[in-house]
């Protein structure tokens, strides 16, 4: 039964060579010709909307699968269904066509659609560009150089007419603007911050997610690099500098499976997440120690593996869904079309590559040994960053979004994220199933009608290598500070939180740990149970969760007041499962209570490849429970005895 619900078209595939991530690419490509216009310039995935046109949405579907197909021609690939992009250019760029795109306005979406299609010249103009009539040609250009003179996004969104201006470049075309896109460069090289960071954004902008690293500004630069060296040698070095720094935080993201820790938003774009490690061999990158070019080839194709046998990621006919590891419409943003998923195609940059390069060359490697078992703090993007005990996961505090997105308390603001369990989103306004609280303090102020958790953090900063420390204030008069300590290596599956809750009202707290997949071994829904098998355990000031997932809990180590529980959340909260469990915390609040001190202990153990369940013996880590570090505990002393 599994291998007939959880089995996919690309479950055969090993994609470990160039000619399996090439065959991998093909079998993406192939369905989309059934969703293709009869002029090639359209792809209709589905009938969801978004915040632009459906016009635009359907050359999102035309464009982004490019990103593949323009890598896969360039390193010396075919692939029989090339002409369909072929008539796509020639229709989709003429006014007179009725399926042409339409001119760009201010802020369009037709610009972000840019990008593919000026890498795709700029890379493959012989397969893409002189095979136009000079009609065609004239359309095209025209249509392509009509965003130099737009008003654009102050964000990631300027790479893109950067990639359009290469393509008209290469081209050998009257609308390239070199003056337009220096201008961008220049601005766009203002976002950087550091240490191989860039925000996604001016000063003021906090978001570094994957927006500053393989969904746009690292992959753009690192291509930007190879296709511009000749012409901006010092620019395109300094990027190349980039990437080695920004490769050694980035690396911790992923873990010994291939998986990334989902954070942010677009996290429908899936193995997008991993086109970093692609970009930088296309780049040619000198790379730094301990990544060699076999470590960051297993870094690629392992995620790019688990992917390809995620089934919930494709629908029946082999086209991407809408969601992560499974459809799920409750984690997307107002710009996520049927056609957004196939940003992902970046992840075949490598096909662009001959297999005498050292990226294909290389024999693939493990996750790097010295770099298991370590936490590390990454100053710039505020995150605390373990692999400890066999779960990769992140403590956050500090980064929210600058504009209105859908979930950005989810996709910023919860207290750690990842990488097996993923994070959950709300799915209604009211109830603690809803809320989908994991890795949340959620407050209420009406008795549990409706809840409020951590979106914009202030004051946030890493103090001693260790911690997270930093502010919240749900209402004008409750401030929440919180610790987020990472893991010690006497208890390597926990890591522990503080909170100090100063209030004027009364307050009841829920506090979640990580979700997990809520289905015992007959498929049936987890019952409680005692022991190590599969089952829940609610027991007074604790609550645990033990699936085919592994394990997952919450302890009170502070006043034991809190109530344990393992929450059942409502169906599709969670990015990774869409049947959960959560661990939580509850308790009742007293408005005279003017410091109310939560010390938490969370414990996670994820299941190991095919392996179901946790590790044998984790009941002993479980009892071996954490403390505070001495010099929190001083610090909540002194503000207890202080009355702060």
């Amino acid at each position: 039964m599994n291998d007939f619900v959880n089995r996919t078209i690309f479950s055969p595939n090993p994609l470990r060579t160039k000619n399996d991530l090439s065959r991998f690419l093909v079998e993406l490509l192939n369905p989309l010709a059934a969703h293709t216009s009869p002029g090639g310039a359209r792809i209709h995935l589905g009938h969801t909307g978004t915040h632009y046109d459906d016009a635009a949405a359907q050359l999102e579907g035309f464009s982004r699968p490019i990103w593949g197909l323009a890598s896969l021609l360039a390193g010396g690939g075919e692939y029989e269904g090339t002409k369909r992009w072929l008539d796509g250019f020639t229709n989709g760029s003429n006014p007179k066509s009725d399926e042409f795109w339409g001119n760009m306005r201010d802020k369009d979406q037709r610009m972000v659609e840019c990008s593919p299609i000026g890498f795709a010249i700029a890379v493959a103009r012989e397969q893409f560009w002189d095979p136009l009539s000079d009609e065609a040609k004239a359309n095209f250009e025209n249509w392509l150089g009509g965003m130099n003179d737009k008003e654009m996004p102050n964000t990631n969104w300027l790479w893109f007419r950067v990639f359009a201006n290469l393509g008209l470049s290469r081209a050998g075309s009257s609308r390239f603007d070199a003056k337009r896109m220096k201008a961008d460069l220049d601005h766009l090289d203002t976002f950087y911050i550091g240490g191989g960071w860039s925000r996604d954004g001016p000063e003021g902008v906090i978001q570094l997610d994957y927006y500053s690293s393989s969904f746009a500004i690292q992959f753009a630069q690192l291509a930007y690099s190879k296709l511009a060296q000749d012409d901006d040698p010092v620019r395109c070095e300094e990027y190349r500098n980039r990437a080695r720094a920004f490769a050694l935080d980035f690396v911790h993201y992923f873990d010994a499976e291939g998986r990334a820790i989902p954070f942010g938003r677009s996290m429908t774009y899936r193995f997008a997440m991993s086109s970093f490690w692609g970009a930088l061999a296309f780049a040619d990158v000198e790379l730094p120690a301990p990544l060699t070019w076999g470590v960051v080839k297993g870094l690629q194709l392992r995620n790019i593996r688990y992917w390809a046998k995620q089934a919930g990621a494709y629908g029946p006919d082999g086209t991407l869904t809408i969601g992560f590891c499974y459809p799920n419409h409750n984690m997307t943003e107002n710009y996520n079309s049927p056609g957004s998923p196939y940003w992902c195609c970046k992840s075949f940059v490598s096909l662009a590559l001959p297999e005498t390069h050292p990226f294909w060359a290389a024999t693939e490697e493990p996750y790097p040994q010295e770099l298991r078992e370590t936490t590390k703090a990454l100053n710039y993007p505020l995150h605390i960053i373990t692999n400890v005990g066999g779960h990769t996961y992140l403590l956050s505090s500090g980064q929210q979004c600058s504009y209105p997105v859908k979930q950005s308390a989810a996709k910023y603001g919860k207290l750690a994220y990842s990488s097996a369990f993923g994070y959950s989103v709300p799915v209604g306004n009211g109830t603690l199933e809803e809320l989908g609280g994991d890795n949340t303090l959620a407050l209420s102020d009406d008795n549990g009608e409706t809840w409020k958790v951590r979106r914009a953090t202030k004051q946030a900063r890493i103090e001693d290598g260790r911690w997270l420390r930093s502010m919240w204030y749900p209402w004008k008069d409750v401030e929440v500070e919180t610790w987020l300590v990472s893991p010690h290596p006497d208890t390597p599956l926990w890591h522990v939180r503080v909170h100090r809750i100063r209030t004027s009202r009364a307050l009841t707290s829920a506090e979640g740990g990580f979700a997990i997949y809520g289905q015992g071994k007959d498929g049936r829904a987890l019952e409680p149970s005692t022991g190590e098998e599969f089952g829940t355990l609610e027991n007074g000031w604790e609550g645990r969760a033990a699936s085919r997932a592994g394990v997952s809990g919450i302890v009170d180590i502070g006043s034991g007041e809190r109530t344990g529980k393992a929450l059942r959340t409502d169906a599709n909260t969670n990015l990774m499962v869409p049947r959960a469990v959560l661990p939580t915390l509850m308790n009742d609040h007293n408005p005279n209570d003017r410091n109310i001190w939560l010390v938490t202990a969370v414990f996670a153990l994820p299941s190991v490849g095919d392996e179901e369940g946790a590790r044998s013996g984790w009941t002993a880590a479980w009892n071996n429970r954490p403390r505070l570090p001495k010099e929190i505990s001083a610090k909540i002393l002194w503000m207890y005895t202080k009355r702060l």
